[in-house]
């Protein structure tokens, strides 16, 4: 019997060539769709996984609260003391391990010197918590002993080429020698840090490096991951309910005034819940997203939703060509389930043949998609077993979906009433083909809508004024404070160069920083609830960036007064309680317990990306503190880049020949900020056009097939004088009714999600009624030229050839 269905199947298939190709190629596309995304959403999902203790690991973060209770930082990094405290306070506690991040050191073995960015300070035990393949040395003990380093495969050859690198020395920034201790495996791609070189921690414990007394007792440096190892199934909301004790015990003997409870918090993040679930302000990369995963597995499922409608369509479409098949087995003894298990067996074989097709194609897309998103995304991801079976058996599932109603449609004909030629597909089944072609087109709109919202949002945040003259904005390391005036004079008499301005951070990156704000009246101290943030700035900075003063003047470093003073914006004066900016100059601050004037305020802007509101900032200019500046900003002349470029290497390698010459253009780092918004709206636009193809391929058959049918009804209708024109449209409108109808029932879904999508954004577009009309008369434009071709070849035929056989 099975032999017998499955020639029946073939034979079915081979007759119908047209739709049988439709169906096929659809189920293809949208099965390769569905494997593209499974995909990405493994490769997602199965993040640091690779780390034997992952489950048991958690990763202690660190909050703070503003004057009125708000939480204002949320840190994924603490402070040093934080780890050995924990694991002394709570036994249960197996062990903790600290990383500290350095994002550039420079290097040098022999005449090879490069600035290496995945460098950190890593303690001993840190292959007890990540799970990563040693190469040479013991992972016991090479991390063990101050100024000893171990590289990654790739790095070590790097510098030592075929070598054998143990025992080695490399200089680090110039000032110190780290012995070659160990090589290890690269983490992989799948891991939430990548670290190129790990440092001995217990190098820190030197003063001339960190110093072992700010390692136990600098509760302000929140630079340091600490994780911790608990046991299997261990209950972690027992310890951090007794956090807040634990931080009032250790950190009042600081000398704080408050509880520390009462202004910051530390939590326990899950080690496997950071790449998908945790966006903190300090994170070791930038993760992913949960709910981006979410997204693109309704759209996949969306995809392979429009596929299956358009074999439920043309299946029961094709039912009158079919009507006497069915009779013929029915009057010969088959049962109604024998003849749906003969439907559904050809659901199951052209679904079958699509996946074949289907991962032949995914295997091919796959390195096209890894270079344009630099994903990394494998095909092994679908032969793990777990997931492999599944994809076998999907086609079961797709094919008994898409193929039961055909087949229990088809199945319940009157043999009598068929053979006698009397078929009448009742009302029922045209109903359900009209819901699935609102379903399909709706599902299109609501793509189509999405992706232009994106788009105009990307748009609005790469053009919109920020306040600050970004381009042509040459950033660069630092520049020793002794060399620096005479770096500055150097490089000014090239006409090249226009400003430069040192900052403690660069435009782009995130303000963090913030000491507790007061303000001074009628000689009495007043709190100010409020949060305000710092950035160190000298007299170049403004004019670097084109920022516009609202009131007083920007610093100036030949009146010494001034490195007490303060620069502040419009912002910071509104949370200070003053009207205006005049209202502010003048006015005594008390920032991080220094007291000092406001000498000037600035015009509001984005120092951030778009995603956060301006924030009050403050502004200093210290002079006498080392390392207060550790970028350099260089405004150049556009029409001259090159020669710009030219002469701030030569003044670069003249004054720091031991550090490698490395820039970036800031209108650059303020479009990295938007790279995920980028690839979300390059998605959208894929995968709308490929839901639009799918649905309008489906159309397209449905229209050929029902035009096919009405034949003779064209005829008689240009026999008797209708024109080319209205048989057109009367073959197209009861279609396009459908498609206004989709469009009514997509338009408001679509302005709910991209309204919500658009609350991730301080600054942001509103959704114009134009964007949903388009959007609509953009689906009934394609679905009438889809009909068109079929109409249009319909109403140009001889009507004699359809009706001589009357």
């Amino acid at each position: 019997m099975i032999k017998n269905y499955l020639r029946s199947a073939i034979r079915n298939i081979s007759r119908h060539k047209f739709i049988s190709f439709i169906n096929i190629f659809g189920l293809t596309v949208g099965l390769t769709c569905c494997l593209l995304i499974l995909t990405y959403i493994i490769n997602e999902v199965s993040y640091d996984k690779f780390n034997i203790n992952a489950p048991n690991i958690y990763r202690v973060t660190r909050s703070f609260n503003s004057a009125n209770g708000v939480v204002n930082l949320n840190l994924g990094s603490v402070a040093p003391p934080f780890g050995p405290l924990l694991k002394n306070e709570f036994p249960d506690i197996q062990k903790t391990t600290r990383v500290y991040s350095n994002s550039g050191v420079t290097l040098r073995y022999k005449d090879k010197l490069f600035t290496e960015r995945g460098a950190c300070f890593a303690e001993e035990n840190f292959f007890d918590f990540f799970t990563v393949k040693t190469l040479k040395g013991n992972p016991k003990t090479a991390l063990a002993d101050p100024f000893c380093v171990m590289l990654t495969e790739d790095l070590a050859r790097k510098y030592f080429g075929n070598e054998d690198p143990i025992n080695k020395e490399i200089r680090f920034e110039n000032q110190f020698n780290f012995k070659v201790t160990g090589v290890y495996k690269a983490f992989p791609a799948n891991s939430q840090m990548h670290p190129q070189m790990l440092m001995s921690f217990n190098t820190l414990n030197d003063s001339t490096v960190y110093g072992r007394k700010g390692l136990q007792t600098n509760w302000g440096n929140n630079s340091f991951f600490t994780y911790l190892l608990f046991p299997p199934d261990y209950n972690v909301a027992h310890v951090q309910a007794q956090f807040p004790a634990f931080l009032d015990k250790y950190m009042s003997s600081q000398g704080d005034a408050n509880k520390p409870s009462s202004w910051t918090k530390i939590s326990l993040q899950p080690f496997l819940d950071i790449h998908l679930r945790s966006h903190l302000d300090t994170e070791v990369e930038d993760n992913g997203d949960i709910t981006r995963v979410y997204i693109f597995s309704a759209i996949a499922l969306f995809i392979l939703l429009i596929a299956c409608i358009n074999y439920m369509n043309l299946s029961t479409a094709r039912s009158a060509l079919r009507a006497k098949e069915i009779g013929i087995r029915k009057v010969i003894g088959a049962q109604q389930k024998e003849i749906i298990m003969q439907f559904l067996g050809e659901s199951v074989l052209i679904t079958y043949v699509s996946l074949i097709l289907a991962l032949v194609l995914t295997a091919l897309l796959l390195p096209v998609i890894n270079k344009a998103s630099e994903l990394g995304l494998s095909i092994n991801a679908l032969t793990q077993p777990a997931i492999l079976i599944p994809i076998l058996m999907m086609p079961f599932i797709i094919g008994i979906v898409s193929g039961i109603y055909p087949a229990i449609f088809m199945s319940s004909f009157n043999p009598l009433k068929v053979l006698k030629g009397i078929l009448k597909i009742g009302g029922g089944g045209i109903s359900f083909r009209k819901v699935l072609v609102v379903t399909q087109f709706s599902i299109s709109i609501i793509l189509i809508v999405a992706t232009t919202i994106v788009f105009q949002q990307l748009r609005y945040m790469q053009s919109k004024s920020l306040g600050i003259n970004k381009d042509h904005i040459v950033t660069i390391g630092e520049i020793p404070a002794n060399d620096y005036d005479a770096f500055k004079a150097d490089l000014l008499k090239n006409p090249s160069v226009k400003e430069l301005g040192r900052s403690s951070r660069l435009p782009s990156g995130r303000l963090l920083d913030d000491q507790g704000v007061s303000v001074s009246a009628g000689g009495k101290e007043l709190s100010v609830k409020a949060s305000i943030k710092y950035l160190n700035a000298d007299d170049g900075f403004i004019p670097a960036y084109g920022i516009k003063m609202a009131a007083g003047r920007n610093f100036n470093h030949t009146f010494g007064t001034d490195s007490n003073n303060y620069v502040i914006n419009t912002a910071a004066v509104k949370v200070l309680g003053w009207k205006t900016p005049e209202n502010a100059i003048g006015r005594d601050i008390i920032y991080g317990g220094v007291t000092g004037k406001v000498i000037g305020v600035t015009a509001d802007f984005h120092f951030e990306s778009l995603h956060q509101d301006i924030v009050p900032l403050l502004m200093r200019m210290p002079v006498f503190a080392k390392n207060n500046y550790s970028r350099l900003s260089i405004k150049i002349d556009g029409h001259n880049v090159k020669g710009g470029l030219n002469a701030i290497e030569a003044m670069w390698r003249k004054y720091q020949p031991e550090k490698p010459f490395e820039y970036t253009f800031l209108d650059e780092r303020f479009q990295k900020l938007y790279h995920t918004e980028q690839q979300q709206g390059n998605l959208f636009t894929i995968f709308s056009c490929i839901a639009i193809f799918i649905a309008c391929l489906g159309l397209f058959g449905l229209s050929a097939f029902t035009i096919s049918q009405r034949v003779k009804e064209i005829g008689v209708r240009k026999v008797l004088g209708a024109s080319i024109q209205q048989i057109v449209t009367e073959l197209s409108k009861d279609f396009l009714k459908l498609v206004v109808i989709a469009a009514l029932i997509a338009l408001p879904i679509a302005w709910y999600a991209m309204n919500k999508w658009l609350l991730d954004f301080a600054f942001r577009i509103n959704i114009q009624w134009w964007v949903l009309a388009m959007a609509g008369v953009t689906a009934v434009i394609i679905a009438f030229a889809t009909i068109s071709y079929q109409s249009i070849k319909a109403a140009l035929a001889n009507p004699v050839k359809s009706l001589r056989s009357e």
